[in-house]
Protein backbone atom coordinates (compact mmCIF):
# COMPACT_ATOMS: atom_id res chain seq x y z
CA UNK A 1 0.00 0.00 0.00
CA UNK A 2 3.07 2.07 1.01
CA UNK A 3 4.36 2.45 -2.87
CA UNK A 4 0.84 3.48 -3.96
CA UNK A 5 0.79 6.59 -1.59
CA UNK A 6 1.35 10.06 -3.83
CA UNK A 7 4.50 11.77 -3.10
CA UNK A 8 3.80 14.92 -1.87
CA UNK A 9 5.10 18.01 -3.93
CA UNK A 10 7.29 20.47 -2.48
CA UNK A 11 7.78 23.69 -3.64
CA UNK A 12 10.50 26.10 -2.11
CA UNK A 13 11.50 29.84 -2.99
CA UNK A 14 15.15 30.83 -3.90
CA UNK A 15 16.62 34.18 -4.39
CA UNK A 16 18.39 34.76 -7.81
CA UNK A 17 21.13 37.60 -8.50
CA UNK A 18 18.35 39.58 -10.46
CA UNK A 19 16.17 41.12 -7.74
CA UNK A 20 13.08 40.80 -9.66
CA UNK A 21 13.51 37.31 -10.31
CA UNK A 22 12.63 34.53 -7.87
CA UNK A 23 13.43 30.84 -8.27
CA UNK A 24 10.66 28.27 -7.46
CA UNK A 25 12.41 24.77 -7.16
CA UNK A 26 9.29 21.75 -7.10
CA UNK A 27 10.79 18.18 -5.64
CA UNK A 28 10.28 16.97 -9.32
CA UNK A 29 10.51 17.45 -12.85
CA UNK A 30 8.84 20.11 -14.85
CA UNK A 31 10.42 19.86 -18.39
CA UNK A 32 11.91 16.71 -19.34
CA UNK A 33 14.78 16.12 -21.64
CA UNK A 34 16.83 19.31 -20.89
CA UNK A 35 14.52 21.68 -22.69
CA UNK A 36 13.43 25.00 -21.45
CA UNK A 37 10.96 27.60 -22.18
CA UNK A 38 10.61 30.95 -21.78
CA UNK A 39 7.42 33.42 -21.89
CA UNK A 40 7.14 36.83 -21.54
CA UNK A 41 3.78 37.58 -22.28
CA UNK A 42 0.48 36.21 -21.73
CA UNK A 43 0.27 35.56 -25.50
CA UNK A 44 2.95 33.49 -25.50
CA UNK A 45 1.70 30.99 -23.22
CA UNK A 46 -0.54 29.14 -25.72
CA UNK A 47 1.45 25.81 -24.78
CA UNK A 48 1.71 26.07 -21.21
CA UNK A 49 -1.17 26.15 -19.23
CA UNK A 50 1.54 26.52 -16.31
CA UNK A 51 2.98 29.86 -17.54
CA UNK A 52 -0.76 30.82 -18.37
CA UNK A 53 -2.06 30.59 -15.32
CA UNK A 54 1.26 32.83 -13.36
CA UNK A 55 0.36 35.92 -15.80
CA UNK A 56 -3.05 35.74 -14.28
CA UNK A 57 -1.38 37.13 -11.37
CA UNK A 58 -0.88 40.82 -12.28
CA UNK A 59 2.26 41.38 -11.11
CA UNK A 60 4.19 38.80 -12.77
CA UNK A 61 6.12 40.10 -15.93
CA UNK A 62 8.11 36.24 -17.26
CA UNK A 63 7.92 32.91 -16.82
CA UNK A 64 11.21 30.72 -17.72
CA UNK A 65 10.33 26.53 -17.01
CA UNK A 66 13.18 24.52 -17.29
CA UNK A 67 14.32 21.10 -15.43
CA UNK A 68 12.53 21.35 -11.69
CA UNK A 69 12.11 24.61 -11.44
CA UNK A 70 10.61 28.15 -12.78
CA UNK A 71 11.95 31.09 -12.61
CA UNK A 72 9.39 34.03 -12.14
CA UNK A 73 9.99 37.95 -12.91
CA UNK A 74 8.01 40.46 -11.14
CA UNK A 75 6.86 43.86 -11.64
CA UNK A 76 8.37 46.64 -9.40
CA UNK A 77 5.32 46.98 -7.74
CA UNK A 78 5.49 44.35 -5.17
CA UNK A 79 7.79 43.02 -2.93
CA UNK A 80 9.05 39.25 -2.84
CA UNK A 81 8.03 39.05 1.05
CA UNK A 82 4.47 40.35 0.22
CA UNK A 83 4.06 37.56 -2.82
CA UNK A 84 6.55 34.60 -2.81
CA UNK A 85 4.06 32.17 -0.10
CA UNK A 86 1.25 33.34 -2.53
CA UNK A 87 3.02 31.76 -5.34
CA UNK A 88 4.57 29.40 -3.35
CA UNK A 89 1.30 27.74 -2.51
CA UNK A 90 -0.15 28.19 -6.04
CA UNK A 91 2.44 26.18 -7.71
CA UNK A 92 2.74 23.26 -4.76
CA UNK A 93 -1.45 22.89 -5.59
CA UNK A 94 -0.84 23.59 -9.51
CA UNK A 95 1.18 20.81 -9.92
CA UNK A 96 0.10 18.16 -7.05
CA UNK A 97 -3.26 18.60 -8.90
CA UNK A 98 -1.21 16.84 -11.85
CA UNK A 99 -2.27 19.80 -14.30
CA UNK A 100 -0.26 20.07 -17.50
CA UNK A 101 3.37 22.08 -16.66
CA UNK A 102 4.29 22.40 -21.14
CA UNK A 103 1.84 20.82 -24.05
CA UNK A 104 4.33 22.44 -26.49
CA UNK A 105 7.37 24.18 -26.38
CA UNK A 106 7.38 27.83 -28.07
CA UNK A 107 8.33 28.03 -31.51
CA UNK A 108 10.68 30.10 -31.03
CA UNK A 109 12.78 27.58 -28.42
CA UNK A 110 15.98 27.27 -29.41
CA UNK A 111 17.35 23.37 -29.00
CA UNK A 112 18.99 22.63 -26.57
CA UNK A 113 22.91 21.97 -26.67
CA UNK A 114 23.94 18.67 -25.68
CA UNK A 115 21.78 17.56 -29.38
CA UNK A 116 24.00 19.78 -31.03
CA UNK A 117 27.27 18.20 -29.59
CA UNK A 118 25.84 14.67 -30.07
CA UNK A 119 24.34 14.92 -33.93
CA UNK A 120 26.57 18.21 -34.98
CA UNK A 121 23.50 20.04 -36.56
CA UNK A 122 23.17 23.68 -36.86
CA UNK A 123 20.78 25.26 -34.58
CA UNK A 124 18.91 27.98 -36.67
CA UNK A 125 19.06 29.33 -39.94
CA UNK A 126 21.50 32.14 -39.17
CA UNK A 127 23.69 29.63 -37.26
CA UNK A 128 27.06 28.71 -39.64
CA UNK A 129 27.60 24.88 -40.47
CA UNK A 130 28.92 23.24 -37.23
CA UNK A 131 32.76 23.57 -36.69
CA UNK A 132 35.36 21.42 -34.07
CA UNK A 133 35.52 25.01 -32.31
CA UNK A 134 31.62 25.17 -32.10
CA UNK A 135 31.38 21.93 -30.51
CA UNK A 136 34.03 22.42 -28.28
CA UNK A 137 32.39 25.84 -26.93
CA UNK A 138 29.20 24.05 -26.34
CA UNK A 139 31.18 21.36 -24.08
CA UNK A 140 32.51 24.36 -21.73
CA UNK A 141 29.46 25.75 -21.47
CA UNK A 142 27.61 22.50 -20.74
CA UNK A 143 30.12 21.58 -18.50
CA UNK A 144 31.38 24.60 -16.45
CA UNK A 145 28.73 27.19 -16.85
CA UNK A 146 25.44 25.98 -17.58
CA UNK A 147 24.92 24.33 -14.00
CA UNK A 148 25.99 27.71 -12.34
CA UNK A 149 23.74 29.65 -14.57
CA UNK A 150 20.70 26.95 -13.55
CA UNK A 151 21.60 27.44 -9.99
CA UNK A 152 20.71 30.98 -10.17
CA UNK A 153 17.05 30.35 -11.96
CA UNK A 154 18.29 30.87 -15.43
CA UNK A 155 19.90 29.39 -18.83
CA UNK A 156 22.77 29.72 -21.33
CA UNK A 157 22.24 28.13 -24.72
CA UNK A 158 25.04 28.50 -27.45
CA UNK A 159 23.89 30.65 -30.69
CA UNK A 160 26.60 31.25 -33.12
CA UNK A 161 30.71 31.69 -33.79
CA UNK A 162 31.60 33.92 -36.19
CA UNK A 163 35.22 36.18 -36.51
CA UNK A 164 35.82 35.06 -33.45
CA UNK A 165 32.77 36.31 -31.04
CA UNK A 166 30.83 33.66 -29.53
CA UNK A 167 27.07 34.78 -29.30
CA UNK A 168 25.08 33.36 -26.55
CA UNK A 169 20.99 33.63 -25.14
CA UNK A 170 20.62 33.88 -21.78
CA UNK A 171 17.13 33.98 -19.69
CA UNK A 172 15.54 33.09 -16.79
CA UNK A 173 16.66 35.19 -13.77
CA UNK A 174 19.45 36.19 -16.28
CA UNK A 175 17.95 38.20 -18.76
CA UNK A 176 17.86 41.92 -17.47
CA UNK A 177 19.79 40.64 -14.65
CA UNK A 178 22.34 43.90 -13.26
CA UNK A 179 25.37 41.41 -12.71
CA UNK A 180 24.66 39.57 -16.09
CA UNK A 181 27.31 41.84 -17.80
CA UNK A 182 30.05 41.05 -15.17
CA UNK A 183 29.15 37.46 -15.16
CA UNK A 184 29.23 37.45 -19.05
CA UNK A 185 32.72 39.42 -19.30
CA UNK A 186 34.31 38.02 -16.61
CA UNK A 187 33.40 34.30 -15.84
CA UNK A 188 32.08 33.44 -19.37
CA UNK A 189 33.89 35.00 -22.08
CA UNK A 190 37.48 34.43 -19.70
CA UNK A 191 37.10 30.83 -19.17
CA UNK A 192 36.49 30.81 -23.24
CA UNK A 193 39.42 32.95 -24.02
CA UNK A 194 41.38 30.98 -21.52
CA UNK A 195 40.14 27.57 -22.97
CA UNK A 196 40.08 28.35 -26.73
CA UNK A 197 42.31 30.86 -28.05
CA UNK A 198 40.07 31.56 -31.37
CA UNK A 199 37.27 33.34 -28.51
CA UNK A 200 38.05 36.82 -28.68
CA UNK A 201 34.68 38.11 -27.10
CA UNK A 202 31.36 36.54 -25.75
CA UNK A 203 28.43 38.69 -26.50
CA UNK A 204 24.79 37.54 -25.44
CA UNK A 205 21.83 37.85 -27.75
CA UNK A 206 19.45 40.55 -27.50
CA UNK A 207 16.36 39.16 -26.24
Amino acid sequence: MDALVKKPTIIYAESTPNPASMKFVANRFLVENGATAQYLTKEETQGSPLAAELFNFPFIKAVFLAANFVTITKTESVYWEDVTLELRDFLRIYISEGNAIINELPKTEMPIDNTFTQKKEVFTEHTAPVSEIEVKIVEILEQYIRPAVEGDGGSITFTSFIDGVVTVQMRGACSGCPSSTITLKAGIEGLLKRMIPEVKEVIAEAM
